[in-house]
């Protein structure tokens, strides 16, 4: 073990100059050219998220100006007495507070008198304030004056990470300067320059996920550089990286992309198991399978392949699946996975929510053919959901739709007999109403008992099933159109009255269904009027609830109730005790006469 004592790379790799600072060419141009002219504000204000050199460019700026020997390009020389105590940290002309640890009135005052000393050494005392935001609103107050009128060798640097937190008063007198976020590529060269300087061996991939994992800060990517280079022994590779970062591979990612190509099901929910399995949370897994579809997104046109941040190699996989997919496939893949983050942190299983995601991923290429289809497909009329008359199939449509029909296996029958095909003829001298019927879908044969609806044409070929083409044997359980018996008012009274016998618990609407009355409003409309908004919403609340209950006692499957809120009664307005007693004694002449007796005044 060595002697020397070790420094994380985050204190010995910190920029020195401006050349130096990574990632903020720009702003540090800026700085140097208004340092060059001679144009020095009186306050500055640097934003940016945590590890963006914030600090770092204020410490910078400091020495800078403060060099008795600055280089041509505008850098401080880092030789003399001045740069040299302000690199050791033990300089009068920079003073560093933390405004999280000193945010009071005091801290304020002290600070102000400190402002009256006059430097020793140089021309400027720079005063930086970290974490500005976290002073009190007295703190802020008692600052101003002190900012809006320093003398002339003290300049103000206030560095937050929330802006908006800062008070307008503050933002006006002071230069802003707003820190980006420091680009995947910035990151991954100054690492390489850093594992070179420290005779670490590392690949680009491993860097590249150690800069996606840093988030945009520099200062996290030196700190997480150091964690994988202990744990890897100086020889980081892109596997030992993974393990030492859990990170998810993107091999898992590429793969599930193939699965849903191919619709393969199976494959898709075993590499979502696989990920389980290694100890992987599930929102984190949807979420990093959200960002790799976005890339694919982004891959799919030259004129934004620009936008990925990964490695040349891995950016080349993404252009080369990108291209196997149709672009409404990628946006269709972004809106499902959307929906279930929102519906995640709800789901009471979230195994299976994100396990019928990934099912319906893979089904966006394969849609499975009908009636499997999803439940609100406008070709399938399902139980329950309300259609409109003209939308309903004549028995004549019907007639036309496609399936086969297999007869039941009879013992005198050989099985190449089963593939007789079933005529109309046939089926006028009133064949047994009751057959096995063999549905073929995708190459699975599916058998159910039924019956021939009347009229009904049978063929060998499947092309499409529809569920107005089988019947159950139960001829109720089978009739898909729905129920609109008339109703009258006195009938929708007496269920009206029954369902508030059933749901005492909902208070509010059974309050406002007690004391209103339900209107005719057309056929099968009925309207109620309210009190208050907070009852219609009730109303609204529960309405799902009410329908499932009104409509099969009704017979009727189109009742409908709208609750709307009387507007034209008056609101009693709350008057204060005073005005409350004056308005009593107005309309009442005996208490008037009483007060008047008594010698009495209202106070």
């Amino acid at each position: 073990m060595s002697d020397t004592p070790y420094i994380v790379s985050a204190r010995k790799y910190r920029p020195s100059t401006f050349k130096s600072v990574v990632g903020q060419d720009n702003l540090t141009k800026t700085l140097k050219n208004a340092i060059d002219t001679g144009r020095l504000a009186q306050a500055y204000l640097f934003c940016g998220s945590r590890g963006v050199g914030k600090t770092s460019c204020a410490r910078i700026f400091a020495k800078t100006i403060n060099c008795l020997s600055p280089t041509e390009d505008g850098e401080a020389c880092g030789v003399c007495d001045s740069c040299r105590a302000i690199d050791e940290g033990n300089s009068f002309n920079l003073i560093e507070l933390d405004a999280a640890s000193n945010n009071s009135v005091d801290n304020m005052r002290n600070l102000t008198d400190q402002v009256n000393i006059p430097p020793a050494v140089g021309k400027y005392r720079v005063f930086i304030i970290d974490e500005v935001h976290m002073l009190s609103s007295a703190a802020f107050n008692a600052f101003l004056k002190t900012l809006e009128e320093p003398p002339k060798y003290v300049i103000f640097i206030l560095a937050t990470t929330e802006k908006h937190k800062v008070i307008p008063t503050i933002l006006s007198r002071c230069q802003i300067y707003d820190f980006k976020r420091i680009t995947i590529q910035d990151m991954v060269s100054h690492l390489q320059y850093v594992a070179e300087s420290e005779g670490i061996e590392a690949d680009t991939a491993s860097l590249n996920v150690i800069a996606r994992k840093a988030d945009g800060a520099m200062r996290d990517a030196l700190s997480i550089f150091d964690q994988v280079a202990a744990s890897s022994m100086g020889h980081i590779t892109y596997e030992k990286t993974l393990s030492s970062l859990n990170v998810l591979d993107y091999e898992y990612y590429f793969k599930l992309i193939d699965a849903f190509i191919e619709g393969n099901v199976p494959e898709a929910l075993m590499l979502y198991k696989a990920i389980r399995d290694n100890g992987f949370d599930t929102l984190f897994f949807l979420n990093g399978l959200a960002s790799h579809i976005r890339d694919l997104m982004v891959a799919y046109s030259p004129k934004t392949v620009s936008l990925l941040e990964v490695a040349d190699d891995i950016s080349r996989r993404y252009i080369e699946q990108a291209r196997r997919l149709p672009v409404d496939w990628l946006y269709a893949a972004l809106k499902i996975l959307n929906d279930c983050d929102y519906k995640y942190r709800t789901a009471s299983n979230k195994q299976i929510l994100a396990e019928l995601t990934l099912v319906r991923l893979s089904q966006l290429l394969n849609p499975p053919t009908p009636p499997f289809d999803r439940v609100d497909s406008d070709v399938i009329p399902l139980r329950g959901i309300a259609t409109p008359p003209q939308q309903k199939k004549t028995a004549a449509q019907s007639v036309q739709h496609e399936h086969t029909v297999k007869p039941a296996v009879q013992p005198d029958m050989k099985p190449d007999d089963n593939r007789a095909e079933v005529s109309g003829s046939e089926e006028n001298h009133n064949p047994d109403p009751t057959q096995v019927v063999d549905t073929e879908i995708q190459g699975v044969t599916r058998k159910r008992t039924s019956k021939l609806r009347e009229g009904a044409t049978t063929r060998s070929s499947v092309s499409s099933i529809r569920l107005s083409d089988i019947d159950n044997t139960d001829a109720e359980d089978s009739e898909l159109t729905l129920k609109r018996e008339p109703v009258t008012l006195d009938r929708f009274k007496e269920v009206w009255q029954q369902f508030i016998g059933q749901n005492p618990q909902q208070q509010i609407l059974i309050s406002a269904m007690r004391k209103s009355e339900p209107i005719p409003d057309g056929d099968e409309n009925f309207k109620v009027i309210v009190d208050h908004p907070a009852e219609r919403q009730a109303f609204e609340n529960a309405m799902q609830q009410m329908l499932s209950f009104f409509r099969p006692l009704l017979n009727n499957d189109y009742i409908t109730i709208t609750a709307i809120v009387d507007t034209s009664k008056e609101v009693t307005k709350q008057l204060p005790p005073h005005e409350l007693l004056q308005d009593m004694i107005s309309k009442n002449e005996a208490l008037a006469e009483f007060l008047s007796g008594a010698d009495m005044e209202i106070v």
